[in-house]
């Protein structure tokens, strides 16, 4: 049997821009996406922290070092400039490889969106 289970994290990154008037998606700044294992176009569920909103989208690859992270499309709704976001990756897997599975997760600077050393 196969299950959807965790595979990456970003924990607690601010929310740089909404732009309404794009397409789609979610943009991430491409330092935040090879440490969390994460790909351009990638299934991400968004959580914001300061109102509770759960938002599925995929990811396009940011400015590389540029801490950006915008929710484009109908997602510019759900969030505002400052919000704080966890961003969640899943994977399908069999159930038995989800039992020892490490998932990646990382936790950057919320203020800054880098990573910490």
């Amino acid at each position: 049997m196969d299950i959807v289970a965790l595979k990456s994290k970003i924990h607690r990154v601010t929310v740089t821009g909404a732009d309404l008037n794009y397409i789609g998606s979610i943009t991430i700044d491409e330092n935040l996406m090879d440490a969390a294992n994460m790909i351009q176009g990638e299934k991400v569920q968004i959580v914001n922290v300061n109102n509770g909103e759960r938002i599925e989208t995929y990811i396009i690859k940011g400015e590389r070092g540029k801490g950006e992270i915008v929710l484009n499309g109908p997602a510019a709704r759900r969030v505002a400039k400052g919000d704080i976001v966890i961003i969640i990756g899943y994977g399908i897997m069999d159930f038995e490889e989800a039992k020892t599975f490490e998932p990646t997760v990382i936790f950057p600077d919320e203020k800054t969106n880098t990573l910490l050393s």
